[in-house]
């Protein structure tokens, strides 16, 4: 968006995941600390710069998502279903930002929607780095791996578009796919397109504005909190140094969060036109870890 994974005992894959999804600290276990809320709501501390090593991909798997490369992978014989398939029953919905082709479709998709709180474009085109990776591709890209993962732990999964070689949907329906399916987490993924110094992710949460989005404004906040968590860690990117706070950021004019009956946040995964994060977004295996975390934050979330 433009301003856009030797035998191992099933105990020892049990303590790991519980590492995982809950951090270090007791509270996020269900504990109690001193101060954890305004802890959470703080987040991990961030790598100093967007440089930082990111954890192991298979650190970041969590239960039942096989390898690094192959996160579907076959469950070790013995295990539980519930330990296997964590999130059977949910219904999560991922909205990879934008399409390949809007760019070729300028009058349909700057025809304008009503997103309640006012008029804006069906769609856009979205961002891209220098070489022009675009930032379509690069949401496809993650929203299929991120989908991978989701159904491995047990999700039904639906997606807003079948591919990255169409036009739109607008913005309006892409909300509408998430209410329809009465999904529990739903999540568009973006990068964001700012100045070269800028750097970092933030997650952007929707405000109430007497509208259908109100009921699940708290929700969705949790989701947030949830996701920011996991991506910190999962990533090592920075929060981001240029919007929000604490890489939250609250807003009122996006019709994907306006018009949605269900918790949504988006996630922009970063600043494509920053050349050091723009690089990272060009590695499948980073792109991997972007998709690991996003499945943790969501599992974390929906497991509460």
């Amino acid at each position: 968006m433009t301003t856009s994974l030797g035998a191992m005992s099933v105990t020892g894959k049990a303590l790991a995941t519980t590492l995982v999804l809950c951090g270090l600290g007791a509270a996020a276990c269900g504990g109690t600390a001193t101060g954890a809320d305004l802890a959470r709501e703080r987040g991990p501390v961030p790598p100093a710069a967007d440089t930082a090593a990111a954890p192991a991909a298979d650190a970041l798997s969590g239960p039942a998502t096989g390898t690094a490369s192959d996160p579907t992978a076959s469950p070790a014989a013995g295990r539980s279903v519930q330990s296997d398939r964590p999130l059977s029953g949910k219904i999560v919905v991922i909205d990879p930002g934008h399409n390949g082709q809007n760019y070729r479709h300028p009058a349909e998709i700057n025809k304008k929607v009503n997103v309640l709180t006012q008029w804006k474009a069906c769609d856009t085109t979205g961002t891209a780095t220098a070489n022009g990776y675009s930032e379509a591709a690069f949401t496809w890209d993650v929203s299929q791996r991120l989908a991978k993962i989701l159904k491995s732990r047990g999700a039904t999964v639906k997606l807003t578009r079948a591919d990255n070689s169409g036009v739109g949907p607008c913005i309006t329906e892409r909300a509408a796919i998430g209410n329809d399916a009465k999904a529990d987490a739903a999540i568009s993924v973006h990068a964001d397109g700012s100045s070269t110094a800028n750097h970092g992710f933030h997650v952007i949460m929707p405000e109430k504005i007497g509208g259908p989005v109100d009921p699940v404004v708290g929700a969705s906040k949790k989701l947030g909190l949830d996701v920011r968590n996991a991506f910190a860690r999962g990533t090592g990117l920075s929060y981001s140094t240029y919007i929000g706070k604490n890489a939250l950021d609250y807003r009122d004019d996006l019709g994907g969060l306006n018009l949605s009956t269900v918790p949504k946040i988006f996630i922009e995964s970063g600043n494509m036109k920053n050349p050091t994060e723009a690089a990272k977004f060009q590695q499948a295996a980073f792109r991997q870890k972007i998709a690991l975390s996003l499945a943790n934050g969501l599992q974390q979330y929906l497991k509460r």
